[in-house]
């Protein structure tokens, strides 16, 4: 049974902004970090996840409960995406400081909005709002982009850029796809765990 209280109060965030302006006099930025760090939290990337409200959790539990029993069936879906591949990198990373395990927590998660895409769309499977987390084409992506940076020199021209994403997309093994597709079961029964929220996947 769906129930939303579990998220209704998150446990408080430490967020790893330890400048000199939000310090107490005579502290320093170490002395801070230490200490957290004595306390179990260590500095970590925040999960980034949609915005999720009661509705999308309940819809969410209610499409993966409709296919916790789903093995074979997952090898008939086809997965598409995009994603935003830029010539140069920007790391820009924020991070949050928390306990070992503690990373789906909604206190250690960047909530964000994202805008309706306008153009067509075929439909294969009626898809829960807001979970690209259920789509493991998501992680195919973290694939690629791992391979891409490693090309060595770094694309100079977006023709470059085109032909080296690619050859990551070709090198990434069938194996690796396969697997991911077989983790289909786990992460539904992640999200029917955690009351239609975050898979962690």
């Amino acid at each position: 049974m769906f129930d939303s209280s579990s998220y209704d109060n998150p446990t408080p965030l430490a967020r790893a902004d330890t400048s000199r302006d939000v310090l107490p006099r005579g502290v320093s930025a170490r002395t801070i970090r230490r200490r957290l760090q004595q306390s179990g939290l260590s500095a970590r990337c925040p999960l980034l996840g949609l915005l999720l409200k009661q509705n999308h959790r309940h819809r969410r539990h209610q499409w993966c409960d409709e296919r916790r029993m789903w093995v074979a069936e997952w090898n008939e879906v086809i997965f598409t995406d995009g994603s935003c591949i830029c010539l140069q990198h920007h790391d820009g990373r924020i991070r949050v400081w928390r306990h070992r395990g503690g990373r789906m927590l909604n206190s250690c998660v960047m909530q964000h909005q994202t805008n309706p895409a306008t153009g067509i769309m075929i439909e294969l499977l009626p898809w829960s709002a807001r979970s690209p987390d259920l789509s493991p084409i998501e992680n195919t992506w973290s694939m690629v982009a791992q391979r891409w940076t490693q090309i060595t020199p770094p694309a100079a021209t977006p023709d470059q850029l085109w032909q080296r994403v690619e050859a990551a997309w070709s090198a990434v093994p069938q194996e690796h796809i396969q697997s991911l597709f077989e983790s289909m079961t786990r992460c539904v029964a992640a999200v029917m765990s955690n009351n239609g929220g975050y898979s962690g996947y």
